[in-house]
């Protein structure tokens, strides 16, 4: 069993790592967001994508080494949480004390991106929503007012004053 808690306190600290590469990386990410960089962001979101599925398997690894653990001390997988297996370790302050420090350590790094993530995603609410305000103001300047001019049959003829007819991309 000593070997299992081992294995399990080392794949927690590698997801931890891989974790913080993610803080890391949506720190980074914040000030892209700012500078509406895209390119950057996109090189960071493929990053992250590359560090995402590192994490995937380490949670894989995790949940493998928690069943066995769960098997050879006759618990059910489902209830065998870190903070449970900490108290059954009682008996091995050692192992007792290396997990409950990387379960602190791990349950802090994810809160970390957790939180950065939120802001991220608000500071891209707020891009998106100054891009909708911006192609509003386009789509006002291109509905210019017309002029007061009728015909004989009693129709509009008048011509829109300022109309924007398009798109110049050559300018």
């Amino acid at each position: 069993m000593a070997s299992l808690i081992e294995e399990l306190i080392e794949t927690l600290n590698k997801e931890n790592e891989e974790y913080e590469k993610l803080l890391e990386m949506s720190k980074r990410k914040s000030a892209v967001i700012v500078s509406r960089d895209i390119p950057a962001l996109e090189k960071i979101t493929d990053d992250e994508q590359i560090v995402v599925s590192r994490i995937a398997n380490l949670d894989s690894k995790r949940a493998q080494v928690t069943s066995d653990i769960a098997n050879v001390i006759n618990k059910d997988v489902e209830t065998l949480k870190l903070s449970v297996l900490i108290e059954l370790l009682s008996k091995q302050p050692n192992e007792q004390r290396a997990l409950a420090e990387i379960h602190d350590k791990l349950k802090t790094t994810v809160e970390s991106v957790r939180a950065i993530n939120e802001s991220n995603k608000q500071l891209i609410d707020q891009s998106l929503e100054m891009v909708e305000f911006d192609l509003n103001m386009i789509r006002a300047m291109r509905q210019a007012p017309e002029t007061n001019n009728y015909g004989r049959s009693a129709v509009s003829v008048g011509d829109t004053l300022g109309s924007v007819r398009g798109f110049d991309a050559k300018q």
